[in-house]
């Protein structure tokens, strides 16, 4: 069964996110910043990420460097809602570090099945 990782500060986001993934059949681990990601990704490695760019301790565009360092293969979904930037400026730059797709938030629950889907080739 392939494995989701969902990377993002906000619990409810984490929460959804996971609920959609399970009914169609994922494993899903999650976790609130990109430190404890790249711990759980080193324990236990996912094959699809989905991480938001804008959280504390560890940001998304640095995890997702760290993560297609050591994991070049794992595909990432970046996503956004913003910042001092609009969502598009970090998505640019996530898809530029090694993002397989991006999304500004909020997100439609058929847009992340369908890309989940087809990066998984489900």
């Amino acid at each position: 069964m392939p494995r989701v990782l969902i990377i993002d500060d906000e619990p409810q986001i984490r929460v959804m996110l996971r609920q959609m993934l399970e009914r169609i059949g994922l494993e899903v681990m999650d976790a609130p910043d990109g430190k404890a990601a790249i711990k759980l990704q080193q324990e236990n490695p996912a094959d699809l990420i989905i991480t938001d760019i804008i959280m504390p301790e560890k940001e998304g565009l640095e995890t997702i460097v760290d993560i297609k360092r050591s994991f070049p293969k794992v595909k990432i979904i970046a996503m956004s809602g913003g910042g001092r930037n609009q969502p598009m400026d970090y998505l640019c730059i996530a898809e530029k570090l090694g993002a397989d797709k991006t999304f500004a938030k909020p997100i439609g629950q058929k847009e992340i099945i369908s890309s989940v889907r087809e990066l998984l080739r489900l």
